[in-house]
């Protein structure tokens, strides 16, 4: 027996209905054409549909059978319809976020509260797990986003620019760097650098401070959360250098002192690596603008 869905909806129409004129109006078609659907329907099937004496015109035990797998189905379809038409319109995909940044949840979640309220439909899931392989997840496409401060020259990936950032030394507001206008890599020799679990080729103060001036601090431990570093920090069981949105708060507060690194600073930018092809969809686009301001307002404030 070969089932398409017009067969489906022939079956529903007609039990809806309760009568074949009306069920043709409501499926756009001549009664004359619903007849010889019907007919041919019954002969794949090899036993009558309908109680053809009844007044209205019923379903047999078998087209109740039909009836309620187009109950089932149909829903199901129209559902995937309207999916794909949203799809097509841009209204509507899928939207997941793989990090290898540990600050970075800092200012993505406003920016996530934000595009959710003007996208719905979008499916966001941020993927934590895939941050050490996650431009490799990308070009699977098993995520469709990844936040990272370390661009590379990759075919059909997109890194796009959205917004600088300084990493900026922290420290208790006792500590004998308090005195300096700001710190160089010598100044950690003599300190325990607290920094999140990334190998060092991903963490700032290394790349761009300590591995260049060949100096090791002389401790090194890692911590998940940045509440756990700032508490480590406060107590005075080590320093820091976090990026300057982290620091918008905790900077004014008399526990903590915050220096720039080196006299001149220094300056990162953070990417959000893209397929080439999705970038332009009008809710990746949107995306992006929502990340390249919301974190400057933060800074800012």
């Amino acid at each position: 027996m070969h089932l398409e869905f017009r067969h489906l909806r022939t079956i529903k129409a007609i039990h809806d209905a309760g009568g074949l004129a009306r069920a043709a109006d409501i499926l756009h078609i001549t009664q004359s054409a619903l007849s010889h659907q019907i007919k041919g329907l019954e002969e794949q099937a090899g036993i009558e549909l309908f109680v053809r004496r009844a007044k209205p015109l019923k379903l047999s035990s078998a087209g109740h059978k039909l009836l309620r797998l187009a109950e089932r189905i149909l829903p199901e379809i129209e559902a995937t319809e309207a999916e794909f038409d949203a799809l097509r319109q841009g209204r509507a995909g899928r939207l997941h976020i793989a990090i290898e940044c540990h600050a970075c949840f800092e200012w993505l979640f406003p920016v996530l509260e934000q595009f959710r309220r003007a996208w719905p439909d979008i499916d966001i899931d941020i993927r934590p797990g895939l941050a050490f392989s996650a431009l490799a997840a990308l070009g699977r496409e098993e995520v469709d986003l990844v936040i990272s401060s370390d661009p590379e020259k990759l075919e059909h990936i997109t890194f796009n620019p959205l917004f600088d950032y300084s990493p900026t030394f922290i420290a208790a507001s006792n500590s004998p760097l308090a005195e300096k206008p700001f710190v160089t890599a010598q100044d950690f020799a003599d300190q325990t650098l607290i920094t999140y679990p990334v190998d060092r080729a991903r963490s700032d103060v290394f790349t761009q401070l300590l591995t260049p001036a060949r100096v090791e601090p002389k401790a090194h431990r890692q911590v998940e959360l940045t509440t756990v570093i700032l508490m480590l920090v406060a107590s005075g069981r080590g320093v820091a250098v976090l990026p300057d949105w982290v620091l918008r708060e905790v900077k004014y507060r008399p526990d903590y002192i915050t220096r720039p690194v080196t006299e001149q600073g220094i300056t990162k930018r953070l990417y959000a690596a893209t397929r080439s092809d999705d970038a332009t969809e009008p809710y990746m686009a949107h995306f992006l603008r929502l990340a390249r301001t919301e974190p400057v307002k933060l800074q800012r404030a």
